[in-house]
């Protein structure tokens, strides 16, 4: 048993190893969304394409024209008050879009608008799931280097007893090469998630706007929690909250408005013009007159511009089909792996980890005796290291499931 006593106060030491304050998941998703520069990017798009629908539902500028008319000489009023085509005078002219062409351009640059707000919300949606991606990795990261250092402080502690079991002539000499083999390859895996650390952290400091290398506290501790909803909930969250599917029906939306407008084409534009003319002594002159745009070229121009229109219709409905199905297909599979990832954190928490945790102690309390090879020990310790790494692995594996769901279906899951 004093082995066993070695080992444990090991396991206590390092529990207490590397505290700090916790950065908490709440508080980074908020600073993204203050200052993540896509969102900012979406932001103005979106605030640019809110100042479309006025312009084009407005008439275009009228035409204001000064001129005269000479008789006899080149400079201006010759001949006025003695000459009757002799005048000066002004014009003012309107054009007229067909009516309704003016409130379906407009309704088209409304739905565009709305589409951006969509648009805007999917990018917030995405970048807190990215974010909350990239805290999971780092959280797995943090735990498993800890679940590592634990380990190899215990593993030390038995090369040491493994070395002076040699000594005494107690345990073979290869014993001790594979305890420095173990420690040697917990190593390397410490180098792995030391990367894998690193880049998380990049990730969040990415996404926050902040200077690259800016330090990271290690994720708040987690408590898994299994969410409640079923498959056919989490489709229908997504066919009326999806920003995705919103911003794609909002786009049928705007092509259907387009193709009334492409008929409305078939239909003639005027101007109006008025003018006023000054003939010095002579009476005054007033004009007035309608010009009209004929569509002549209807064949070449218009009825192109309705096929075109439709088959933008038509593009736009299979797009949103191909959104749909495309969303049916990612939420399935993450769900599954959600449930995949629950199932096994459920083993590995409650059965696995402790037996093998078990099946290792006792393996310990004999090695001295000489009851138990060294092998036997030696393959105890990989499996409880092994399955402890696995718990963590599947505790991100499921929230990351969790984050990526939530960003398609716009509903809240992970707390």
């Amino acid at each position: 048993m004093r082995l066993l006593s070695i080992i444990v106060g090991a396991v206590y030491v390092s529990a207490l190893w590397g505290q700090q304050q916790p950065s908490k998941l709440d508080e980074l998703v908020a600073q993204a969304l203050r200052g993540n520069p896509e969102i900012l990017a979406a932001q103005k798009r979106y605030e640019a394409a809110r100042q479309r629908p006025t312009q084009e539902s407005t008439l275009p500028e009228p035409m204001f024209s000064l001129g005269y008319q000479s008789v006899g000489r080149p400079y201006p009023v010759a001949g006025i008050g003695k000459e009757t085509l002799a005048n000066v005078g002004v014009m003012v002219s309107q054009e007229f879009p067909f009516p309704g062409k003016l409130s379906l351009r407009g309704g088209m640059a409304t739905k565009e608008a709305e589409a951006e707000f969509q648009q805007y919300q999917a990018v917030q949606l995405n970048v807190v799931s990215r974010l909350k991606q990239a805290y999971y990795r780092l959280y797995y990261a943090c735990a498993a280097t800890d679940v590592l250092n634990r380990e190899r402080e215990l593993l030390d502690n038995l090369r040491r007893v493994t070395e002076v079991r040699y000594t005494v002539g107690k345990a073979a000499q290869q014993d001790v090469f594979k305890a420095q083999t173990q420690i040697s390859i917990l190593e390397t895996r410490l180098v792995k998630l030391e990367q894998e650390r690193s880049s998380a952290e990049a990730e969040i400091n990415s996404l926050l706007n902040r200077q690259a290398g800016t330090p990271v506290a290690r994720p708040e501790e987690i408590k898994p929690k299994e969410f409640a909803l079923n498959l056919d909930e989490l489709y229908s969250s997504a066919r009326t909250e999806s920003p995705m599917l919103r911003r794609d029906q909002k786009m049928i939306e705007r092509t259907e408005l387009a193709l009334n407008l492409a008929r409305k084409d078939y239909y003639p534009d005027y101007t109006l013009t008025a003018g006023y003319f000054n003939q010095g002594s002579m009476a005054p002159m007033y004009m007035a007159r309608v010009d009209f745009k004929l569509p002549v070229y209807f064949w070449r121009k218009q009825r192109a511009g309705v096929a075109e229109q439709a088959s933008t219709a038509v593009q736009a409905r299979h797009t949103f089909e191909a959104t749909d199905q495309g969303l049916r297909f990612r939420i399935k599979d993450d769900y599954l792996m959600a449930q995949a990832s629950w199932k096994l954190m459920e083993l590995y928490g409650k059965t696995v980890v402790p037996q093998a945790s078990l099946a290792l102690e006792s393996s310990l309390s004999t090695y001295e005796t000489g009851s138990v090879d060294f092998l036997s020990v030696l393959s105890n310790f990989s499996m409880v290291l092994d399955y402890e790494m696995n718990y963590y692995e599947e505790l991100a594996s499921y929230y990351q499931a969790l984050s990526r769901l939530e960003e398609m279906t716009a509903r809240k899951l992970t707390d």
